[in-house]
Formats: structure tokens, sequence, C-alpha cells
């Protein structure tokens, strides 16, 4: 079962300079590691693309439950594919980062562990070459992706951050499938995301061998920052996918979960042996494009 212990926040600086200081204000903030995400920017304009894509990502008015988890490389070594390498907690804390400096003087025996991101995002517009999900009612997506580098550091990914997509899973099979066919990696899981009349933010996922619930009460003031960033997604390695996913993104909102929500992470699947990092973030506010590229 998941395990909930620190904490840190969505978004990624480009270089190694710029991540730790964005990193010691996360730190400040409450903080949170991976800043996996996002590039700080004077204005919030989404950065250009390569243009050769084989397909279009529309993504607008998102509203997501955002948390981070270490996890071990082996119960997921048949997914990393041959040109990538996991990026390890004993990595980060050679850079100076404080939590994964931390983390390894309390536990050791995970200084080989993977870094990455579990979301559930509801989208009020989520299109593939103008194609949309039938979303069932608080239909959401989820998303499991582990940031990776290049296994030979000689061989350039392209722009963006490059993360594994271990897991991204939609509630309409048909369009699981339109993916696949269009060439992204995708599967099906019973993904729901809602607001109580509270105010408190619920989601779950049932998919194969996974069972999985969240709460998260946003608090405290919105962060909103005027930010714009690239990542790179790349199919797991058993999937048979051969393009890679692009995108650009720009502008979000961003609130810490309170103290009182959790994330509940029960069954087989490998999800469930890895270790959350810290207090969850409520993220929502940005516009993001992107597509598919052969590799």
């Amino acid at each position: 079962m998941g395990e909930q212990v620190s904490a840190c926040f969505h978004m990624e600086p480009e270089t190694v300079e710029n991540r730790e200081i964005c990193m010691m204000r996360a730190l400040n903030l409450v903080f949170f590691i991976f800043i996996l995400l996002m590039a700080e920017e004077s204005l919030a304009q989404i950065q250009s693309l390569p243009d050769n894509a084989q397909t279009k990502w529309i993504v607008n008015h998102p509203e997501e439950i955002v948390s981070y988890l270490i996890f071990d490389p082996a119960t997921v070594k048949d997914r990393l594919p041959s040109s990538l390498r996991f990026i390890t907690i004993e990595e980060l804390a050679a850079y100076r980062i404080t939590w994964a400096d931390e983390h390894l003087k309390k536990c050791p025996a995970h200084a080989g562990w993977g870094i990455s991101f579990i979301e559930i995002v509801r989208m009020g517009t989520f299109e593939i070459d103008g194609n949309k999900p039938a979303w069932p009612e608080n239909g959401a997506a989820a998303l499991w992706f582990a940031r990776v580098a290049s296994s030979d550091p000689k061989i350039d990914l392209g722009p963006g951050r490059p993360f594994l997509a271990l897991e991204f899973w939609l509630p309409d099979k048909e369009f699981v499938d339109y993916m696949c066919e269009k060439g992204h990696y995708a599967g099906y899981g019973d993904v729901r995301l809602h607001k109580n009349p509270e105010g408190k933010w619920l989601g779950f996922v049932e998919a194969e061998g996974l069972n999985l619930s969240c709460e998260c009460m946003p608090a405290g003031e919105i962060e909103e920052t005027y930010s714009g960033g690239r990542q790179v997604f790349f199919p797991p390695a058993e999937s048979g996918v051969k393009s890679i996913v692009r995108v650009a993104f720009a502008g979000h909102k961003i609130q810490q979960c309170r103290e009182d929500g959790f994330w509940r992470i029960e069954g087989v699947h490998p999800l469930a042996g890895g270790v959350l990092i810290g207090p969850s973030t409520f993220q929502s506010g940005y516009d993001l494009v992107g597509g598919a590229y052969l590799h």
C-alpha cells in the first residue's frame, strides 16, 4: 500500500541550478520535490514544439490532485526501454536536493529507487486530432509517470523533461483503442474525480491489480505561477508503441492539500509498492498542447 511520508510540488526547471532554487522555494512552502514539471517565466506563454507532429493534443481547464511517489525500479524493469534509465534518489541527493538527502539518511536502501508523480485529472477539454473521450459522470484520467534520462549521455532526447509513462488510464475503452491506433500509449481504468459540497476533491481509480482512492481539500492561498514548460513522454517498453508524445504547457494555479488528505493505494500493481512523498497539491488553470512524434 502506498505510504505518505513527506512533500513536493509539480513544476520543474530545465537546469540543475534552477531546479535547486525551485526546490528550496518549495521546501520553504512546506516542500516538495520534483518539480519535475515546469520552468518559471515572466509571461504565461506556451513554448513551441517541433513541427513534424503526427497528431495534435489539446488540454484546457484541468483540475487535478497531484502527489509524488518513489518506487523500486525492479518492480517495473520490464517497462523501461533500453535507451532510458530511471533518475534515482541517490542522483538527486548528489545534486544537494534536500528532501532526497534527508530521505537517504533515513532509508539508505532507497538510494536506487526511482522518482515519479501520480495524478488524477479532470479536463474541460482533452482532444487528440479533434476527437474526445466519452467521459462518464465525474470521469477523469490517471497518470503514473517516472522521471528518466538517456541511458547514453551522448544521446539528446530533445526538448522537454523526459518521463516514462508507466500508466495512463482512461475510463473510455473506445478512446483507449483510438489512442493506440494513433500511436499513443494508454490503458483502460475506471477513473473518477469530483468535488463534494464542502469543497473537498475525491478521486479513485480501479484498474487491473489496483484500487486507489484519494482526497484533497485545497487550503491556503492559491499560488499562480506564470510559467511555461515542456515535457516528453516515452511509452513503456512492452507496449509496442513507437511514438513519443511531446507537450508544452503554461499557467498553473496551485494549492496545498490540507493535512487530512490521503492516498490509499492497494493491490498487486507495482504502484502499490511505492512510497508517497509528502502532502499533495491541487492544481488547475493551465493550458497544454502536444502531439505524437516518431522516435
